[in-house]
C-alpha cells in the first residue's frame, strides 16, 4: 500500500507573487530587548519573509500575534491574506529563538517545514518562504527543509472503506524559495532529498502495514519487486533453503508461524567498482511479536506490527542506493520472520545451531530478534564486508534508557561515533553505549556456547545484552555498529514535526549518510 506522494521543486520568485494557495513563513520568539528595540515577548520574522511583511505595510507580525503567535518551535498559525499577496493564506511557522548571529539549526528548519505542510493539508500547492543561506556550498538548510516538507506531508493510505468529508489531502506540490532556482548545487539537494524521502515514506508504509497483509513471505516478495525495479541484486531464501543453508536462528523463530521465514540479499555495486570498500546493512524483520511461547501482555501488542522497522529500513536504503549511486558497494540483509506461539514454537531451552555453527541456548523466545540478526550477520560477514551496520527494534531496555527519540549505538567504538555524527547531521539523534565484560560473562551457558540471554542480570543492562549477544557473530576482521530504535522506529503519539504518527522511517537517513561517509572518506 502506497501513500500519496509529494513533489518538490525550486523557485526563485518573489514569494509574495508565488501563484500558491499558501505561502509559509518563519518566525522567531524574543525573549530579551533586541538590537532593534523591539520589547521582550514580541514577533520576529525570519529572513526570506521581507516581501510578504512589506505586502502587510509593517502589520504582520502584530497581527499574528492578535492571533496567538508566539514564534514557539513548530507551532503555525494560519492568516488570510485577503489579497494582500498572491497566496490566499500565509502560514507562520515557529522557529524558537533566534540564534545569536546564525541561520536556525537544520532540525529546526527540518521539523518547522514539516509542522507547517502537516498543518496546511488541503492546499494542493504551498511555497515555503524560510531562511536560507545564500551559499550554496552549504547545503544543509536547504537539505533539511526540502526533507521536513515531504515527510511532514506523509500520511498512510490506510484501510477505510468510506469516504472522509472532513480529511484534508495532504499537500501534492511544494515550492521552496531561493535565491537561485537554476543553481546545480540546489537542484541536487532536491533530486537527494526527493529520493531520500521516498525511501523513507516506502519504510514507513512498510511499517504502517496491517501485520495480516505483510507477513514474512508477503515482505520479502515487497521488497524484492521494489528493489528489482530499483536495478538492484536480488536474493531471497525460503524456508527451505535456510534450512538447507543451516540458519538455525531465522528457522527457530519462525517455525511457531504458519507464514514461513525469510531472508531477502540485495546487492548494490558501483559502476567501475567503486572506491573499493564494501558496506553491509542488516534489518531486523519481525513482521509480528507475540513473544512467542515467552508471550508478551496484551497491552499495546498491536504496536508489534513494527517489529520490522529494521528491515523496512534496510530496504528502503537500499533503494535510494540504487538511485543515488554512491561509489562504494552496498549489501542489504533482510531476515525475516513471524514470532508466534503454536505447537511447533521453538522453547526456552532449546539449543539453536546457527548459520556461523555456534550453539545457542534459548532461555526467552520473546529475545527473538537477536537470534535471526545472528544468521544476517554471520551471513554478511562470510560474503565479506568491510563495515557492518545492522539495525532492529531490538529491546525495551533502549527506551527505559535513551528515550523514544534516541536510538542506542553498540559495536566498535570509531564506527560508533560515526554513527552518532550521522545521527546528529540528520536528526536522527544516537548514543554510544558499552558492551561490559560483566554482561558477556553473565551470558556463559552450561549446555552451549553462549545463552540468548543474561539470566542474572534479567532486565538490568537489557540494551546492552542484546549488543553483547550480537557482537558473537561478527568476525574479527569487520568494523560494525548495532543501532538499537526500540524508541525512534515507531511514533505512537501525535504528529510533531515531520514525524507522522505510526512508523517513522528511522533510520534510513542516518544509513545514507554513512554510505555517503564511506564513499567519500572509506
Amino acid at each position: 500500500m502506497t501513500s500519496p506522494r509529494t513533489t518538490l521543486s525550486l523557485v526563485d520568485t518573489d514569494p509574495a507573487e508565488l501563484a500558491v494557495d499558501a505561502i509559509v513563513i518563519g518566525v522567531h520568539s524574543q525573549t530579551g530587548e533586541q538590537e532593534s528595540g523591539a520589547p521582550t515577548g514580541t514577533l520576529l520574522l525570519a529572513s526570506g519573509a521581507e516581501s510578504i511583511a512589506a505586502a502587510f505595510d509593517g502589520k504582520l507580525t502584530e497581527t499574528l500575534a492578535l492571533l496567538g503567535a508566539t514564534g514557539g518551535a513548530g507551532e503555525v498559525i494560519k492568516l488570510a491574506t485577503l489579497g494582500t499577496v498572491t497566496a490566499p493564506v500565509v502560514a507562520a511557522v515557529g522557529l524558537g529563538p533566534e540564534p545569536a548571529g546564525a541561520a536556525p539549526a537544520p532540525e529546526t528548519l527540518r521539523r518547522a517545514a514539516g509542522a507547517a505542510v502537516r498543518a496546511l493539508a488541503g492546499a494542493p500547492r504551498v511555497a515555503l518562504a524560510l531562511p536560507l543561506p545564500d551559499d550554496p556550498d552549504a547545503p544543509a538548510a536547504l537539505r533539511a527543509v526540502a526533507e521536513g516538507a515531504l515527510l511532514g506531508g506523509y500520511r498512510f493510505a490506510g484501510y477505510k472503506t468510506k469516504p472522509q468529508p472532513a480529511r484534508r489531502e495532504p499537500v501534492a506540490e511544494v515550492l521552496v524559495a531561493v535565491p537561485d532556482a537554476a543553481d546545480a548545487a540546489a537542484q541536487a539537494e532536491i533530486a537527494r532529498a526527493q529520493a531520500v524521502t521516498d525511501a523513507v515514506r516506502t519504510s514507513r508504509d512498510w511499517v504502517n502495514t496491517a501485520p495480516n497483509e505483510l507477513r514474512p513471505p508477503a515482505f520479502a516478495e515487497a521488497v524484492a519487486a521494489a528493489a528489482r525495479e530499483a536495478g538492484l541484486g536480488v536474493e531471497v531464501l525460503d524456508e527451505a533453503a535456510l534450512k538447507a543453508g543451516g540458519y538455525g536462528g531465522i528457522i527457530a523463530v519462525g517455525q511457531g508461524s504458519e507464514a514461513p521465514p525469510r531472508l531477502v540479499k540485495l546487492t548494490y555495486t558501483p559502476e567501475g567498482g567503486g572506491n573499493g570498500k564494501r558496506v553491509a546493512l542488516v534489518g531486523k524483520g519481525i513482521t509480528f511479536d507475540t513473544g512467542g511461547i515467552s508471550i508478551k501482555p496484551s497491552q499495546g501488542m498491536w504496536e508489534m506490527k513494527s517489529d520490522m522497522a529494521g528491515a523496512a529500513a534496510v530496504g528502503a536504503a537500499m533503494l535510494a542506493v540504487a538511485a543515488l549511486k554512491p561509489s562504494v558497494a552496498v549489501t542489504g540483509y533482510l531476515p525475516m520472520a513471524e514470532n508466534m506461539p503454536s505447537g511447533t514454537s521453538y522453547r526456552p531451552g532449546d539449543v539453536i545451531s546457527m548459520y556461523s555453527g555456534k550453539k545457542v541456548e534459548v532461555l526467552n523466545t520473546d529475545a527473538e530478534g537477536r537470534m535471526i540478526l545472528a544468521d544476517a550477520i554471520a551471513r554478511a560477514c562470510e560474503d565479506g564486508t568491510d563495515y557492518l551496520f545492522e539495525t532492529s527494534t531490538l529491546t525495551g531496555g533502549q527506551v527505559i534508557a535513551l528515550g523514544k527519540k534516541i536510538a542506542g549505538v553498540m559495536g566498535t567504538p570509531e564506527l560508533c561515533e560515526r554513527v552518532r555524527s550521522a545521527g546528529e547531521a540528520t536528526g536522527e539523534p544516537a548514543w554510544p553505549m558499552p558492551l561490559p565484560d560483566d554482561v558477556r560473562k553473565g551470558m556463559d551457558s552450561d549446555v552451549a556456547d553462549v545463552s540468548q540471554v543474561n539470566a542474572g542480570m534479567d532486565r538490568a543492562g537489557h540494551m546492552l545484552q542484546g549488543g553483547v549477544f550480537l557482537s558473537e557473530f561478527v568476525t574479527e576482521d569487520v568494523a560494525w555498529a548495532h543501532i538499537d530504535i526500540a524508541g525512534p522506529g515507531y511514533h505512537s503519539g501525535e504528529p510533531t514535526g515531520y514525524w507522522t504518527k505510526g512508523g517513522t522511517g528511522v533510520p534510513v537517513r542516518t544509513l545514507l549518510h554513512l554510505v555517503d561517509d564511506v564513499a567519500a572518506n572509506g
